[in-house]
Formats: structure tokens, sequence, C-alpha cells
């Protein structure tokens, strides 16, 4: 199944932001946050396992919508797609990214924090963008400020939004969905607590759009 980067917001109103160390928990994991009604998976280029762990959660868990996050050359792009990745999600934005993820039919959620930057992506076709780090770089301000030059572009906010802000920017019309590392604390992934996770992703779930 090919996803368009637009259509990634369906499912819910918060993507996962998840970071894995220890490729054990990568299946367990995922099955955990299916649970608790959180499909779309960014597991991030971060860890010396993330692309085994992509690959495990892409063969044991069917029902996940898995993307490679902290995609940051074109060789992430490559091996993102090897791993059976169906999106892939970048910091920023540069044009061989997205001419390698046009070329291997890799839909992309590129990243922007300033006004060139979404003009350079909407410039290559993109009209759904990732506003990172959003809340350092503005928040719902600059949000706010985007939706009056750029009426016809949607955004997935990530970095440092939280349970209490997630209903804030999700309530602004230019935002489709948000990226969270909230429903995956480190802290419940080392003890194991999958069922913590499953009440976070419920929890997330019921956020209103």
């Amino acid at each position: 199944m090919v996803v368009e980067p637009r259509d990634l917001a369906a499912y819910g109103p918060v993507i996962p932001v998840i970071v894995i160390q220890r490729l054990e928990d990568a299946v367990p994991l995922a099955q955990a946050l299916i649970a608790g009604g959180v499909r779309v998976l960014e597991v991030t280029l971060r860890t010396p396992v993330a692309l085994q762990a992509m690959k495990a959660i892409v063969d044991a868990v069917p029902e996940a919508i898995v993307g490679a996050g902290t995609v940051r050359t074109v060789e992430d792009v490559r091996a993102a797609k090897l791993a059976g990745c169906q999106f892939a999600v970048s910091p920023g934005y540069l044009p061989e990214i997205g001419d390698e993820c046009f070329e291997i039919e890799l839909p992309l959620l590129p990243g922007v924090s300033t006004t060139t930057e979404v003009m350079s992506a909407t410039a290559e076709g993109y009209d759904f963008l990732k506003l990172f780090p959003a809340t350092a770089v503005g928040g719902t301000g600059l949000l706010k400020a985007l939706g009056g030059p750029f009426p016809d572009v949607a955004f997935c906010p990530t970095g440092g939004i939280t349970p209490e802000t997630a209903p804030q920017f999700l309530a602004l019309p230019n935002v489709l969905v948000v990226g969270g590392s909230w429903l995956t604390p480190e802290s419940a992934i080392q003890a194991k607590d999958w069922a913590k996770i499953t009440q976070l992703a419920r929890e997330a779930t019921a956020l209103k759009t």
C-alpha cells in the first residue's frame, strides 16, 4: 500500500516520533501503539538499530504504516525504502532528497521552519509539510502567520508538543496532524511497560482535530 503524506492524517491526530534503542523492543512497541489505535509510526533514524527495527515492524505488524524519520541523505531514502517503509520524514528539505523519493516512489513529508523553506518545498510540489522544531520556531503563532501567505499548505508540527498543547495545534485550520514523542517515553520502553504506551496511544487517538 502506498500512502500519500496527506493521507496519514486520516488515521488519527498524532503521529508518534519513535526512537528505538533495542531491536527487541521494536515489535512489542509497535503492537502496543496499534492496540491503542495508532497505526502511523514514524521510526527515527537516530540509532544503530533503527533500520532493522523498521523492517521488523513491517514484517511482523502488518497493520502498522511505517515511516522513516530523520531522513537526511539520499542514502537514508534508499535504506528506508529497502526496509519496507511506506513514507519518509525529513527534518529539513533538500531537493536531492525530494528527487530520490520521487524516483523510488517513497512519499515524503519534508521539514521546514521558515517561509523561505516553505516556498522552496512548495515550488517542488509539496503542500503538506512538517514544521520542525515547531515549538522552538514559533508554535501556533507561526502557524497562524503562515496561513496568510500559504493558504494552500497544510502542516504537521513536530518538536516540543505535549498532550496539553497538542489540541491548540490541532485546532488550527492548516494543521492536519501533529508529531509527538510523548507516546513512547524512554522510561516506558526501558521498563517494557507496553500497557502504558497503549494507554498513551488511546489518549492521543482521542484528541480532537
